[in-house]
């Protein structure tokens, strides 16, 4: 496992009003939905990332307004209705 440290002035965190915890739970959140929405990494690894279940994490993608769903096209996607 990597672990990454980006620094955050404290002013931000200040004006945020979030304690430390919060704004590491915000950056890894962050992250893991970069991850996904971009790079198409796995729900199971972002939630990891995310320090979420995978339910959570799905949960805190469609919060964002990420979908689970991806198709390239429409047939792909009723194809895919159609054997549900």
């Amino acid at each position: 496992m990597c672990q990454v440290a980006i620094d955050i002035p404290d002013a931000v965190m200040y004006d945020m009003h979030m304690t430390q915890e919060e704004t590491r739970r915000f950056a890894r959140r962050a992250v893991a939905l970069g991850y996904y929405s971009q790079n198409g990494v796995s729900i199971g690894y972002c939630a990891q990332i995310a320090g979420m279940t995978e339910e959570d994490f799905i949960t805190y993608l469609g919060e964002n307004h990420i979908s689970i769903f991806k198709y390239d096209d429409k047939a792909e996607f009723m194809e895919e209705l159609n054997n549900a």
